[in-house]
C-alpha cells in the first residue's frame, strides 16, 4: 500500500484535554474498510459509550463505498471497539468521574492493513481554555512566518 491513511479529529483536540490515549481495533463489515482506505471517514461528531460492557463508537461516519452494491454498509452505524478487558475496566471506572468522556481522536491503517482507532479519555475545556488554545496557535503561527 503506497498511501497511508491517517485521519485526525482536529475538533476533539480543540474541545477536550486528553488525559490518556488507547489504540483500539474496530469491528467493520463489508465495504467499510474500502471506504476507509479511500479516506472517506468523518470523525468530527463521533463519541464513545459503554453498552453491555462493550465500548461502541457512535456517529463515526464512513461513507458508502462507491462501487458497492446492495450490500453496502450503513454510514453511521455503531461500531464496536476492541480493547483488552483491563483497559475497558479502567476506562469504565474513570468515566464515573464528573466531566470525563471517551472520544475517538484518529483512525488509521496499521502495517498489517487493519483499521485502528485511537481513543482518548478526555475532559472538556472551558471557554477560557479554548481562547488560550487559539492564542497559542496564533502565536505559534506568527513565529513560523
Amino acid at each position: 500500500m503506497s498511501r497511508t491513511i491517517n485521519i485526525n479529529n482536529r475538533r476533539a483536540s480543540f474541545e477536550y484535554f486528553f488525559l490518556e490515549t488507547y489504540t483500539a481495533g474496530v469491528v467493520l463489515t463489508g465495504t467499510e474498510i474500502k471506504s476507509i482506505r479511500e479516506g472517506k471517514v468523518n470523525l468530527t461528531d463521533a463519541y464513545c459509550i459503554f453498552q453491555d460492557g462493550e465500548l461502541l463508537v457512535h456517529h463515526l461516519h464512513i461513507s458508502p463505498y462507491e462501487k458497492g452494491t446492495y450490500a453496502n454498509h450503513n454510514p453511521t452505524r455503531d461500531r464496536k471497539l476492541l480493547l483488552k478487558k483491563r483497559e475497558l475496566k479502567k476506562l469504565q471506572l474513570k468515566l464515573k468521574d464528573q466531566g470525563l468522556t471517551v472520544v475517538p481522536t484518529r483512525i488509521f491503517i496499521n502495517e498489517k492493513g487493519l483499521a485502528k482507532v485511537d481513543v482518548a479519555l478526555a475532559k472538556g475545556k472551558k471557554l477560557y481554555d479554548k481562547r488560550e488554545t487559539i492564542k497559542d496557535r496564533d502565536l505559534k503561527r506568527g513565529n513560523d512566518e
